[in-house]
């Protein structure tokens, strides 16, 4: 009886010891997001040339109803406390139907070469970019970049250069990026879902697909907001095919007592808790800067996890409507202290020009229900329930980290999840949207990032 229980034990101690040490990957979703039923026939994989384009007709209709937009009156010395002040959308409104050249924007989209393919039984739009020069002895890197809600393709427009040409823009050209920024399907140009359950790990799936089709069997990853899930999913569906992920914003779902004693006493302690002195600035108090924050800013998100349509609905109809719903989001998320100001401190880091773009590629493709509908696939079965949730992720991560981005997350946090962190940085400015807001600082954070893994060839000890 003893034998056998020792045996047992024995048993069980190497199958700890073996089972840990193997890296789980997340399964590859092999999906079908087109109409009906999925043909027997093969798919189309063929590539196809894309470009923005818009009818006389559709820009009659949208001056039309932003010619009979009706505004309600905001409460006095409001600002942007009760989101986007009507007084300055006014101001917006009007700048869109008499100074915006939205067939001029329509060419700065078309700069770049545009392509569609057929992935999963729906249309993928993707932006691909090579370098307009290589160093003697060099190949470009594919960088996957991936965007969010409520932004697209074009928030990476003015990084694009910095990193396909970093030489012509005063950056080290050690490393020269061929960057791919794919639409999320149901955003922008890329066909949405007809079917239920298209979330982050189906979109990371399709996104491996892509870049598999376009030549990539290795390459780097960047995101942030849903562009951050995305492409964690992608690196753990496909960790020896990934070699490094950027991320610009990163949330764990995954919390135990450590993490509840760090709020409490990690003001106080910091070092208990690997917390930084920074890390204390952006997170403490905790009610302020933590609780209430994420309470006052995340009503958008209830609404879009639970019934996306509803809303969807009048933002697919009004134009202002879209754009007062929008533009809010680039106020508080790119600065919370934003809302304290009449105009929302909007054209402090963008202009109208851009963040209007970013609206008509939202108003053109009749996308903001289905774009809002990823929050429901996502959300609804509750956080931390899908795996996920559960599984580490072991790719060569850096991480930048944003002062004004809406919560902080504390690399002591985030190592328990990305467990292969070797570049974290407090970034000296930018929110949210850093591709948009801050280019050349997220260039460079990648930069060097890229060249910590190339140097060690980091890639190749994920195994070991």
């Amino acid at each position: 009886m003893l034998l056998e229980v020792l045996l047992l034990l024995g048993t069980l101690l190497i199958y700890f010891l073996f089972s840990k040490r193997k890296e789980e990957t997340l399964p590859f979703k092999d999906g079908w997001w087109g109409k009906g039923q999925k043909p027997e026939t093969k798919e189309d994989s063929s590539i196809r040339p894309f470009k923005v384009e818009t009818t006389e007709e559709e820009l009659s209709d949208l001056f039309r109803r932003l010619d009979q937009a009706r505004f309600t009156e905001p409460l006095e010395n409001s600002c942007f406390h009760y989101g986007t002040n009507s007084v300055h959308l006014r101001k917006v409104v009007s700048y869109w139907k008499n100074q915006f050249n939205w067939k001029k924007q329509v060419e700065v989209l078309n700069r770049y070469p545009q392509f569609k393919t057929k992935i999963q039984g729906i249309d993928i739009h993707f932006v691909h970019v090579k370098p307009p020069r290589l160093p003697e002895g060099q190949s470009a890197k594919p960088l996957l970049m991936v965007h969010g809600w409520p932004g697209s393709f074009y928030e990476f427009y003015k990084i694009i250069p910095l990193l396909t040409d970093p030489a012509s823009h005063g950056l080290s050209d050690e490393h020269v990026f061929e960057v791919i920024c794919p639409s999320i399907p149901g955003y922008g140009f890329s066909e949405a879902p007809h079917k239920k359950d298209f979330n982050s790990v189906s979109a990371a799936s399709v996104f491996y697909e892509l870049m598999l089709r376009l030549g990539f069997n290795e390459f780097y990853t960047q995101g942030g907001d849903w562009g951050w899930l995305i492409c964690t999913n992608l690196a753990q569906i496909a960790p020896n095919h990934v070699k490094g992920l950027h991320l610009n914003m990163v949330s764990v779902s995954k919390l135990g007592l450590t993490h509840l004693l760090s709020v409490l006493l990690g003001r106080y302690f910091p070092g208990l808790f690997g917390f930084q002195d920074e890390d204390v600035r952006r997170m403490f108090p905790f009610l302020k800067k933590g609780l209430y924050r994420i309470l006052s800013e995340s009503g958008y998100a209830h609404i879009q996890a639970t019934k996306p349509d509803t809303v969807g609905c009048g933002l697919n109809d009004s134009p202002v409507g879209l754009a007062a719903y929008i533009l809010e989001k680039f106020s508080s998320w790119t600065d919370i202290e934003f809302q304290n100001l009449e105009d929302g401190g909007l054209e402090r880091k963008f202009s109208l020009d851009d963040l209007l773009t970013n609206i008509m590629i939202y108003w053109v493709s009749g996308c903001i229900v289905s774009s809002m509908r990823f929050y429901k696939e996502n959300l609804q079965k509750g956080i931390g329930t899908q795996k996920h949730e559960k599984l580490t992720v072991q790719v060569p991560t850096g991480i930048a980290s944003f002062p004004n981005e809406i919560l902080h997350t504390p690399q002591a946090w985030a190592k328990k999840k990305y467990t292969n962190i070797i570049s974290f940085h407090f970034m000296p400015r930018g929110g949210h949207f850093a591709a948009f807001e801050e280019p050349e600082l997220l260039a460079k954070d990648i930069l060097q990032f890229v060249g910590k893994v190339e140097k060690e060839q980091l890639w190749k000890k994920k195994g070991e």
